[in-house]
């Protein structure tokens, strides 16, 4: 049996990790500023980490969501602790996918409608509904199409004010990520969240923040949203939740009401997975790594925008995006095979950086300087 050919892949192995740091099977280091695509939120192979998951799973890896897991009302403890969001109610499940799927489905039970708004670039998963409200043709499967999803342009507070004129009263649902990842490292004005807010509160629907690449401390605050200063009524999250092992979760205001049976999962918070969880917002918390996010990212930035070469510098924290000039446009590529340096993508021309929220002054400075010298590598 072959595997099913899905993603261009690059002709490397890795068999080991620590912290920023992965090596291949060759015994070749890299640094990873890519950070699995924005999963590593505390480091590869923390050591509590480690120990927390070793340790649950020598008591029990897994039984059902019929009966009580405490480990489930820690993990919703804490995290509402860490985020500031301590009145919210948890449903835990397993990507950033299914979590866009239980949000969009969760508002249109409270509400009873069936319109979403979502927005241009968007990226929130490949499943039914989630890649309906994703704004990229080549994911969207004829059985996928929805009528009810409309795409406004992101950022425009004067299209989706006129939207809300027309159709305010059917829309369940505006869905947008803090900063967009997929579409690029574009940041959401926080008079725009500002505004899907009011407009919300105005006729009844609901703001859902996606915050499954945007979240868990990665913009230099726990939900990018927070820079606006405005609650969504649900958040999603996944990627960094579990620093690798698969889990993501919603968090819902405390006017949204649960029904029994209306959501539900499987594997969805598992004994394994909350330890995992648990762990990575212990470390954060002691660690100061949402901090250090901010700090590191204000740096970085502050220093790639010092690089004529390169243009548009953007994001937040440890989020950050800057466009590649065709003159230059082999960078990505080299810093990887000549530097040994892993970052992210966004086509045509975006280089993203989505590393560990550990990551030190001095693993920037090691990124800083081989950009510095590729760039006067490929302009000779």
């Amino acid at each position: 049996m072959n595997l099913f050919d899905v993603y261009p892949l690059n002709n490397i192995a890795i068999t080991k990790a620590s912290g920023s740091r992965v090596w291949d099977d060759k015994g070749q280091e890299y640094l990873d500023l890519y950070g699995g695509h924005a999963v590593i939120s505390i480091g590869h192979t923390h050591p509590h980490w480690v120990k927390r998951i070793e340790e649950q799973l020598e008591q029990i890896a897994f039984y059902s969501n019929s009966v009580i897991i405490p480990l489930q009302t820690e993990l919703a403890e804490k995290l509402g602790k860490v985020s500031g969001k301590e009145d919210y109610q948890l449903f835990l499940c397993n990507s950033g996918a299914e979590a866009n799927e239980n949000a969009l489905k969760l508002a249109s039970f409270h509400n009873g409608r069936k319109k979403i708004v979502a927005f241009n670039k968007a990226f929130h998963g490949r499943t039914s509904l989630a890649v309906a409200v994703t704004d990229n043709k080549n994911y969207v499967a004829p059985v996928n199409e929805n009528d009810n999803v409309t795409f406004l342009p992101f950022n425009d507070e004067a299209a989706l004010e006129a939207h809300f004129a027309l159709y305010g009263n059917e829309i369940s649902s505006v869905i947008i990520e803090g900063i967009q990842g997929v579409g690029g490292i574009n940041v959401a004005t926080e008079s725009f969240l500002q505004k899907i807010r009011s407009l919300c509160d105005q006729y009844g629907a609901l703001y859902i923040g996606d915050s499954v690449q945007c979240g868990y401390g990665r913009s230099g605050k726990f939900f990018s949203h927070d820079y606006a200063g405005v609650n969504a009524d649900i958040y999603s999250m996944a990627k960094g939740i579990g620093n690798g092992f698969p889990l993501a979760a919603i968090i819902v205001a405390p006017h949204i009401k649960p029904k029994h049976f209306q959501l539900g999962t499987t594997f969805g918070g598992n004994h394994v997975a909350c330890a995992a969880a648990l762990a990575v917002l212990e470390v954060i918390e002691k660690e100061q790594l949402i901090n250090n996010a901010n700090e590191i990212g204000e740096y970085l930035a502050a220093e790639l925008k010092k690089i004529s070469e390169i243009e548009n510098v953007r994001g937040r924290g440890l989020m950050i995006g800057f466009d590649v000039p065709d003159a230059i446009k082999d960078l990505k590529k080299n810093l990887l095979w000549k530097h040994k340096i892993f970052t992210g993508e966004a086509k045509p021309n975006v280089i993203r950086l989505l590393p560990s929220l550990a990551l030190t002054k001095a693993d920037a400075d090691v990124f800083l300087e081989a950009v510095k010298k590729e760039i006067v590598a490929l302009k000779a």
